[in-house]
């Protein structure tokens, strides 16, 4: 069971999980030649599925997009969204429709939580954004509905990127990171639950092309690493006025923002919002 510890003065909160210490990475799977648990074929080897899209029989193959619970959960609600059977391809490089179901999928399970606490989706991609599998996926948990989540409401939408029928993409002016960007419905009041499928098909699409989009960011950054590779994080914002934050992953936090709280971000809302422009 996770432990949730309050600070009195800020109503800040901590979650004590100790079996996330025993999370396994690709290395180590490697070594008992089970290779990789999301994949086709090793189905066995996950906790079995509360959810998938696609055919076959529960936990066998022909599914196109597989939920299970975590093995090493935070929370007391915690689930894997295995995003396709493909291991090297992600959201930015999917089929559009493998996106449209991901989202249905998120929106499925978002909606199965909903009354049972603050539901909140999140996916780390790559190897500075704390994934220790390799295989694309994202993640769900639930935490209880007392709990005060340091979580940004939406910003305003100022540095437009691109915009579609339903969705704006933007650098907020009040960005944390480098080249941060937010994708909001463009009509407000909604929780995330409530998108539609049409609106859905508009997300997949403009967040595929944001990604892809700072991808080439990303790839000519001289902020990154030179064997680097492209990596993010993202969530979807759990209550009323939803939207999807991407941060990528091309600095790290240190000394002067852990002991402030304040956060530096050394590229400008305003000039990250034109470069992203400029990429076709």
């Amino acid at each position: 069971m996770a432990k949730y510890v309050p600070d009195i003065k800020t109503e800040r909160w901590v979650v004590i999980s100790a079996t996330r210490f025993d999370r396994p990475d690709n290395a180590e799977y490697d070594k008992k030649k089970i290779g990789c648990v999301f994949c086709y074929g090793n189905e066995k080897y996950t906790p079995p599925e509360v959810y998938r899209l696609g055919g076959g029989d529960k936990d066998k193959e022909g599914w196109k997009v597989r939920v299970v619970p975590n093995l090493f959960p935070i929370t007391d609600i915690h689930e894997v969204i295995i995003h396709s059977p493909e291991h090297e391809k992600d959201i930015e490089h999917l089929d559009l429709q493998q996106v449209e179901l991901i989202l249905q999928t998120y929106r499925q399970r978002y909606n199965f939580y909903e009354t049972d606490g603050q539901v909140l989706i999140f996916c780390n991609h790559g190897e500075r954004s704390g994934a220790s599998l390799k295989h694309p996926h994202s993640q769900l948990v639930v935490l209880p509905k007392q709990i005060t989540l340091d979580t940004l409401e939406r910003e305003p939408v100022n540095n437009l990127v691109i915009e579609n029928n339903f969705f704006h993409v933007y650098c907020p002016d009040f960005s944390q990171w480098s080249y941060e960007v937010w994708i909001a419905p463009k009509e407000e009041g909604k929780k995330f639950g409530l998108i539609t499928d049409i609106e859905i098909k508009d997300l997949a699409e403009i967040l595929q092309i944001t990604l892809q989009k700072l991808e080439k960011i990303y790839a000519k950054s001289p902020l990154k690493k030179a064997v680097e590779k492209f990596s993010y994080n993202f969530y979807i914002y759990h209550g009323t006025n939803w939207y999807l934050r991407i941060i990528p992953r091309l600095v790290d936090r240190a000394g002067f923002e852990l002991g402030t709280g304040l956060n530096v971000n050394i590229v400008d809302p305003t000039i990250a919002a034109e470069e992203l422009k400029k990429i076709i």
